[in-house]
Order: C-alpha cells, then sequence, then structure tokens
C-alpha cells in the first residue's frame, strides 16, 4: 500500500524558515510526480510547488515562487520544501501528494488532479 507522510511543521515568526519532508512508502512505479498543497482556515486549498521525481524538475505556483524551493531526494524517497521569509499568509496546514502526473504539471498543482496519495497534514503557523 503506497502513501506519504509529512513532518517538520511548526510555529515561526516571520521572517523565520521551516523546512518541510514528506516520505513516500511504496512501489515508486505509482507516482512520477509529487507536490506540496496548503489549505488555510477557510479558504481553498492550493497547490504550492510540485517535483517531477524521475528528473527533480520542479514547477512552483505563484504561492511557492521565490520564498520556497522543492528539492527530492531519490534514494530517500523523500521530498522537502524549504520555506524562507515566512509570513502570516502562509499559515496554513501543508499537505504533501503524490501520483502519476501527465505532461501538464502545473496544472495538476492547481487542480490536484492526479494526485492520488495524500498525507494528513502538517501545520504551519507564522506569527507576525
Amino acid at each position: 500500500q503506497a502513501q506519504v507522510a509529512e513532518s517538520g511543521g511548526g510555529s515561526v515568526q516571520a521572517g523565520g524558515s521551516l523546512k518541510l519532508s514528506c516520505v513516500w512508502s511504496g512501489s515508486v512505479y505509482r507516482r512520477n510526480s509529487m507536490a506540496w498543497f496548503r489549505q488555510a482556515p477557510g479558504k481553498e486549498r492550493e497547490g504550492v510547488a510540485a517535483i517531477r521525481t524521475a528528473d527533480n524538475t520542479p514547477w512552483y505556483a505563484d504561492s511557492g515562487n521565490g520564498r520556497f524551493t522543492i528539492t527530492h531526494d531519490n534514494a530517500k524517497n523523500t521530498m522537502y520544501l524549504y520555506m524562507t521569509n515566512l509570513k502570516p499568509e502562509d499559515t496554513a496546514v501543508y499537505y504533501c501528494a503524490a501520483g502519476m502526473i501527465g505532461d501538464a504539471l502545473g496544472m495538476a498543482l492547481k487542480t490536484g488532479t492526479g494526485f492520488n496519495y495524500w498525507g494528513q497534514g502538517t501545520q504551519v503557523t507564522v506569527s507576525s
């Protein structure tokens, strides 16, 4: 049974940094992409960043561009999200997701379509 599990959330002050981790468990043939999504209270879920696990090509949504860096360690089957210069509006539950995604990784990051495996989420709280 394939699954993903996030860790690394916490509380930081504005301007601080956090690193989130997501471990994939299961056959690597069940997924070719992994991604981070987030959902803030009262808001819809939004994609943050995604990565092709074969060649580690990243894709960033506007919300994650510039301050966030997504990486993937093939040997550890682990994806990371390095978040810097955090702002209060980054406060959300961050979810890891994985799946088989076609050419349109950016569209998949917008809709979540194709990401069949989701973690439980990890809370990130940024105080001003």
